[in-house]
């Protein structure tokens, strides 16, 4: 076997490497990621976790869900959007998430941004960026996993145009991987979907 190729896990089933570290990253990989998601608040949640995980372990993030979900309403666009500046600072004194001012105003102005769009539209702006994955061959090891892609610049390019902050192209790729835009588990992991 050659280095970051599917493992098996205590339970026999292969799966990607980075899922076995821990017990919460089995579960998140085997129920979660790559799965597809939609809807304008998830999705605002999710490109929200992205942003905090910039620079960060996902594993940071995935233990501090809990806390950011109770901390910005339940990433309701909504309730989010109509943060005033005492929710700004009483987010900054939050031990919950991660207290980095650039990404919570990032996460406000986002949300102000996001509750002026129709309905559905973040769903469809992003969805339209995912790519056919016929044209996408099932990767053996993670060095086939790339970091960014034409759709994932793309997709940044296009969140930024329409105003959204903190939406690189690797942050837009983890997004595309973690909502099912595309299916990254290695061709023989167990969580493969397709």
């Amino acid at each position: 076997m050659s280095a970051g190729e599917a493992v098996a896990g205590p339970d026999g089933a292969l799966r990607c490497p980075w899922a076995l570290s821990t017990e919460d990253y089995v579960t998140y990989h085997d129920e979660e990621w790559g799965r597809p998601v939609h809807g304008d608040d998830a999705l605002y949640e999710r490109l929200s976790l992205e942003a905090f995980q910039s620079g960060l372990s996902w594993i940071t993030i995935l233990r501090r869900r809990p806390g950011f979900r109770s901390a910005f309403a339940g990433f309701e666009i909504a309730k989010v959007a109509a943060f005033t500046d005492a929710d700004r600072e009483r987010l900054l004194a939050d031990a919950g998430i991660i207290r980095n001012r650039a990404k919570i105003d990032a996460t406000l102005a986002n949300a102000r941004v996001l509750a002026g769009w129709a309905a559905g539209d973040l769903d469809e702006l992003i969805w339209s960026h995912a790519p056919d994955p016929a044209g996408r061959p099932a990767p053996k090891t993670l060095a086939d996993v790339p970091a960014v892609t034409p759709e994932s610049t793309a997709l940044s390019k296009a969140l930024k145009k329409r105003g959204l902050r903190f939406v690189g192209p690797t942050t837009a790729y983890a997004l595309m991987q973690a909502c099912g835009l595309v299916d990254d588990h290695l061709s023989n992991c167990t969580a493969r979907h397709t």
